[in-house]
């Protein structure tokens, strides 16, 4: 196995999302896009691909970019539906960071003529308050 295989394969969630203290006293947004996501399709196996968009307002934490990577890259051994990969990374991200307001878009590339969107936020989901005037992806 090569290092970055390997890396990926042991990649804990639990342990290895790396976030550091957001210093500024600013609210800002974090705009990260991750146009490699793949995982596999629970029913045949097939790869799925996606671009995904997380947007969010850090309050106290943000997210080290490496370790999101990883993250990311570790669901590509895994056989998840396009809806529980999203939920499960929209859940797992603001769980850590609880943003102050967050918004994730799973672009999952067309298959077999079936072009997939799920998007997330936490004013949806009424995770949050943070009142935000344009969504912007």
């Amino acid at each position: 196995m090569r290092y970055g295989e390997e890396i990926i394969s042991n990649f804990d969630v639990e342990k290895d999302l790396e976030l550091w203290e957001n210093t500024s006293p600013n609210d800002y947004f974090i705009h990260i896009t991750l146009p490699e996501f793949c995982a596999l399709c629970p029913r045949s196996g097939y790869p799925d691909f996606a671009t995904i968009s997380l947007s969010y307002v850090p309050d106290l934490l943000v997210v080290e970019l490496k370790a999101i990577k990883l993250y990311i890259n570790s669901f590509m051994g895994r056989h998840i539906s396009h809806e529980n990969a999203a939920n499960e990374i929209y859940s797992t991200l603001f769980n850590a960071l609880k943003p102050k307001y967050m918004e994730l878009r799973a672009d999952f590339n067309p298959r077999g003529n079936v072009h997939t969107i799920i998007e997330l936020n936490s004013n949806q989901s009424g995770q949050t308050s943070y009142n935000i005037q344009k969504n912007t992806f």
